[in-house]
């Protein structure tokens, strides 16, 4: 059965889609607000204008940022992420200018780029009540040619991906005004007291989704909150320039206060306790410091805004619930899904396979669970992660269960496992960063892993 479907995003997720989609015979259109696809690969040098959200910027990416990931395993599975002759930047880790490069030769490779509508801005999806449930209406507009026009086409499916990395979670400093993200809504906390606020703060407050080179933190004093992969990494460039820099992370016992070897001007802390009107942040040890910059280095939201309530999906604490297998909203299975969901996973492979089988699922070549199944499932799951006393913000987070997710989804789709040099090449990158943080970029001892994976890679080239 051909279907017309609408792909919302043309990152490495949508073209996957769009690719998986048309193979199984469907017709896609994927809508892109951007001028070019990529996705959050696309480096935007101009950073949001409030830097607690993120306005009409998608992208993330700071000028210096390489992937923290060896590029052999972060590849599709059937067309390499190899460092051939033509590579702009042939290093296992990468600029990001190199990871764009690499999802453009993907849409050209597979002829990609005739299907995405670029500048396409999706406003709304929804089903549609004149015909049968299962046809939606998506309602777009052209982004920047001056025009306000929308237009509206209806579609018999939808596959939402625009990515999880556009809107940012500010952390809740207890015993302050915080910031609400959605709308940058002020909501008084008024009953924890005592300290007068980051609202009453003289300094700056930025997420890291809006910084871009080191240079404006010239002699300043910067507090970092999250010791994660953007936090460690900004945290160490600023180190060259700034006059200190506190990395506070959440996970430190609360007498934490040291620098990390090889800085005399970087220290990680435990949290930060709160902010004073005199300029001085104060960490759970009860040490204050006086800073210039609060960045909050602590990840980002899930969001959805074109979504109505017939989506059937709900957004709490990061929780989309319900969803099957985080892809399928079970109450409107297979007509609407999503791809690229779970994090701290090898994100390129696990879009592949989630598009695969959703093409297939909507094509009925496989057959999904009845939607009580499917809903049963989701409980299930729920409880498990309850059980191991995972917050519900971690309900999509795969960090140690992705190859057996991705082995279930290519069982589903009759699809080869994923490879175990792969997995073997992420257990030895985890290791290895570690033990060898400041270095495990330029150093590494899986040559036999990236030996078979070149051999792997000669049947695609």
């Amino acid at each position: 059965m051909q279907l017309r479907v609408a792909v919302i995003g043309a990152g490495a997720a949508g073209l996957a889609a769009a690719r998986e989609l048309r193979r199984e015979g469907h017709g896609p259109v994927v809508f892109e607000r951007a001028s070019c696809v990529g996705g959050t690969w696309v480096y935007d040098p101009d950073a949001p204008a409030d830097s607690l959200a993120a306005g009409a910027t998608h992208s993330s990416l700071y000028a210096s940022l390489r992937t923290n990931l060896p590029r052999e395993a972060m590849g599709f599975l059937d067309f390499p992420f190899a460092a051939g002759p033509d590579a702009g930047d042939p290093r296992r880790y990468p600029a990001h200018q190199e990871v764009l490069r690499y999802i453009d030769g993907f849409a050209r490779r597979f002829d990609l780029h005739r299907l995405v509508r670029l500048h396409a801005e999706v406003l709304s999806v929804r089903r549609r009540h004149d015909q049968a449930s299962s046809s939606w209406k998506v309602r777009w507009r052209k982004v920047g040619d001056g025009q306000d026009e929308e237009e509206e086409e209806a579609f018999d499916a939808v596959v939402v991906c625009n990515g999880h990395y556009t809107e940012p979670r500010v952390a809740d400093i207890p015993g302050t005004t915080r910031c609400c993200m959605r709308g940058l809504e002020m909501i008084l906390d008024a009953d924890r007291g005592g300290a007068a606020g980051v609202d009453a703060w003289p300094g700056k407050q930025m997420h890291s989704h809006s910084y871009r080179v080191p240079d404006p933190f010239l002699d300043q004093v910067v507090v970092i909150i999250g010791a994660q992969n953007s936090g460690a990494d900004i945290s160490r460039e600023l180190a060259g320039v700034a006059r200190e820099v506190h990395m506070a992370n959440k996970s430190a016992p609360a007498h934490t206060c040291q620098t990390l070897p090889g800085y005399h001007n970087l220290w990680l802390r435990s949290m930060v306790e709160r902010a004073e009107e005199d300029g001085s942040v104060v960490f759970q040890d009860g040490s204050s410091i006086k800073a210039d910059v609060i960045m909050h280095c602590t990840g980002y939201k899930y969001s959805f805004p074109f979504l109505g309530d017939d989506s059937s999906i709900t957004v709490d604490d990061n929780r989309i619930d319900p969803l099957y297998k985080h892809v399928f909203p079970p109450h409107v299975a297979p007509r609407l899904s999503f791809i690229g969901l779970p994090f701290r996973v090898l994100a390129f492979p696990m879009f592949q396979l989630q598009s695969n089988w959703v093409a297939g699922a909507l094509s009925g070549r496989f057959q999904l669970p009845s939607k009580q199944e499917m809903m049963q499932d989701v409980r299930t799951s729920y409880s498990e992660l309850e059980a191991l006393g995972w917050p519900k913000r971690y309900t999509h987070c795969l960090d140690y269960t992705q190859f057996e997710y991705n082995d279930w989804l290519a069982e589903q789709c009759g699809h080869q496992k994923i490879e175990e040099w792969r997995k073997e090449m992420l257990d030895a990158y985890r290791k290895k960063r570690v033990d060898c943080p400041e270095t495990y970029r330029e150093e590494w001892d899986d040559d036999l892993l990236l030996e078979q994976a070149h051999q792997d890679f000669q049947k695609y080239f």
